[in-house]
């Protein structure tokens, strides 16, 4: 059961759990909470679980999001210190070390925010399990889940009856909550310094370049970022380019931001709503709007399956996956002998990127051709991707295996068709295979 931060009591002394909403801006669980405590000690917990081996034997956060996220927690440090608060860094079991937090430093409550997934709800409860009174808030989402037309437990498995439903009911999007005007102080406690995260290898070839400091992690380069995105002419043009391979202007490229909260949906629909309201709706920004809609339509299915979408077999009834550990292996390289699915996986492999249209083609490929489990290629984005998102790489996984909520039952790609309609002219497949 989520207990809303806007029940908070006054005066009270909180920690407040950064996870990912590593933002000050749109944060209203931060907001309430420094509006009604004493005391506000913000926490990031590193929990060595993240960067343990999978089953399939390699990492679970890659390089390039490790450090995407490293400079995130930098810039959100430094914008709480030019408002008087400090960011506390601990590692180890956010039960255990949050715990401890709490019995040293006499809080009342921990403050975080609701992030319908497994592991991160297991989290929550053993916080609770050893004693600590725990609010959370469901905040990065694009809707209010009570404005919804449905229960939030209820949502249409097919998004295009979800979509329909809220665009129906016409469900409005909550204004964005300002950074908070005050920040109680923080007590003095010990913080360990920040892991070291090597940077990486600035390619040139990259589509999303985050060793430069125009597309690295934090609030601040997300912020520019949305502004020079919608102050251009580049929404208009979205629909239109949003299907290219390469480039740092094909696509929004919001999603590492919203990955690790660094920017919120309704930060993202604000600012195309001002786009919008300067120069016109266009068939670009609509799209982006579609786009947001999926995202939100993903993490409100795990309200209704939770645990389900993690399973083998997923939300069907078919058998578990076949897998072949050396077809897999070569995948994950990029040495298959198909060019267009090698040159994506060589691109996902040195840069922590790919456009969402190789995604869906090299997602199919592992699974229809090479009859691979879904469950290894979910887990091999997750450890390369920068914008990983717990909510979408499931969903979008499931959805190509056939073990979700397509009501086609799967997708699979013709890899020949992909390759004239993506790139006739050989220049995406030259970039990364020479």
């Amino acid at each position: 059961m989520t207990t809303e931060a806007s029940t908070l009591a006054p005066g009270a002394r909180t920690l407040y759990w950064f996870r990912n909403d590593l933002r000050l801006g749109d944060n209203p669980a931060l907001a309430e909470a420094c509006a009604a405590s004493s005391a506000v000690l913000p926490v990031v917990c590193h929990d060595p679980a993240q960067d343990a081996l999978t089953r399939w034997g390699f990492v679970r956060r890659g390089l390039h999001r490790q450090h995407f996220v490293s400079d995130a927690m930098a810039d959100l440090a430094a914008r709480l210190e030019t408002r008087g608060s400090r960011l506390v860094q601990v590692r180890g079991r956010a039960s255990e070390q949050l715990a401890v937090l709490v019995q040293a430093w006499q809080i009342d409550r921990v403050v975080t925010e609701d992030i319908a997934a497994p592991e991160e709800l297991d989290e929550v409860r053993a916080l609770r399990a050893a004693g600590v009174t725990v609010h959370t808030r469901d905040q990065s989402g694009l809707f209010d889940r009570t404005d919804l037309p449905f229960a939030a437990h209820q949502v249409p498995d097919v998004f295009t009856a979800f979509r329909q439903a809220v665009e129906h009911a016409g469900v409005r999007v909550p204004a964005v909550v300002p950074v908070p005007a005050h920040m109680p102080p923080a007590p003095d406690a010990p913080s360990m310094p920040p892991p070291g995260v090597p940077r990486p290898v600035d390619d040139p070839r990259s589509s999303f370049p985050c060793s430069r400091a125009a597309f690295s992690g934090g609030e601040s380069a997300g912020l520019a970022h949305l502004q020079r995105y919608f102050d251009g002419p580049l929404a208009r043009q979205y629909k239109a380019t949003r299907n290219q391979l390469s480039g740092t202007d094909y696509s929004t490229k919001f999603s590492p931001w919203l990955a690790c909260g660094a920017l919120s949906a309704r930060q993202i629909h604000a600012a195309l709503h001002t786009h919008e309201t300067r120069v016109g709706a266009s068939d670009g920004s609509r799209w982006i709007v579609f786009e947001l809609l999926w995202r939100e339509h993903f993490r409100l299915l795990h309200l209704r399956h939770g645990r389900a979408l993690y399973r083998a077999r997923g939300l069907s009834d078919l058998p578990a996956p076949p897998h072949e550990a050396a077809a897999f292996g070569r995948w994950c390289r990029g040495e298959t002998g198909e060019p267009l699915v090698d040159a994506g996986m060589r691109e996902l492999l040195a840069t922590g990127y790919l456009s969402n249209r190789l995604r869906q083609v090299v997602a199919s490929y592992l699974i229809h051709d090479l009859a691979c489990d879904w469950r290894a290629g979910a887990a091999w984005f997750e450890s390369r991707l920068v914008d990983f998102d717990v909510h979408s790489n499931q969903g979008n996984w499931l959805y190509i295996a056939g073990r979700g909520t397509d009501p086609r039952g799967g997708r699979r790609f013709n890899l020949e068709k992909q390759t004239r309609d993506h790139d006739a002219d050989g220049r995406y497949r030259a970039l990364w295979l020479t």
